[in-house]
């Protein structure tokens, strides 16, 4: 197994749920419907501090020095993500914001294998929500705001190339990759079934691609 393999694997075994989070139905989601500017800064901000507070706790405990770095370096990315959206919203998000099961499964992870492959996961869900938040604003006809998410989506996907990158140096064997891409699954398929759990609670149903 390699990285490009390991992609394919897992775009093709989670390739509904994947496509579904992709669907203009994400925001409605994540935002319950309230699809004000507002509400959808104000779901980013707290997604993105959530994850960085994620990350600052893989690297206060990670013993693989190079993922240790990775997560530190990710820490202070998100730090950045967070703040830059905060600027945007001209207030602060939720402080208490735990991220929701994602991050919850997330931080579950205790080893680097496992964890590079949730990070992986994590990036391919917010590269998808990242893109719905592009066209909420370019339908809103805010293209600074569009540019700004532009970049952080660039910037997401950018975290899970350098994850399977290093991915590569961690797993040593069949049995490592098939651990990592246990995680990978398991995190887009808890934050799918967020997405169709709050979906299903307004009478909307998730699998229709729209």
């Amino acid at each position: 197994m390699d990285a490009d393999g390991f992609r394919d694997a897992v775009e093709d075994s989670m390739d509904s749920e994947l496509e579904r989070l992709g669907s203009s139905k994400l925001l409605v989601a994540l935002t319950d419907a309230d699809l004000t500017a507002e509400t959808v800064l104000r779901t980013v901000a707290d997604g993105e501090r959530a994850a960085m507070e994620t990350f600052e706790d893989w690297a206060d405990d990670e013993g693989h020095e190079d993922a240790q770095e990775l997560f530190a370096e990710f820490r202070d990315q998100e730090r950045d993500h967070y703040e830059r959206v905060a600027d945007l919203l001209e207030g602060e998000g939720d402080a208490d914001a735990t991220g929701g099961p994602m991050h919850e499964t997330l931080r579950s992870l205790e080893d680097a294998t496992a964890r590079l492959g949730g990070l992986v996961g994590r990036s391919m869900v917010g590269e998808r929500m990242h893109l719905q938040v592009v066209s909420f604003f370019v339908n809103e006809g805010d293209e600074r705001r569009a540019e700004q998410f532009r970049e952080l989506r660039s910037e997401t996907a950018a975290q899970g190339d350098r994850a399977l990158e290093l991915l590569e140096d961690v797993c040593d064997e069949d049995g490592d990759w098939d651990r990592a891409r246990d995680a990978t699954e398991e995190v887009i398929e808890i934050a799918y079934d967020a997405y169709a759990g709050s979906l299903d609670e307004m009478g909307i149903d998730p699998k229709p691609i729209c």
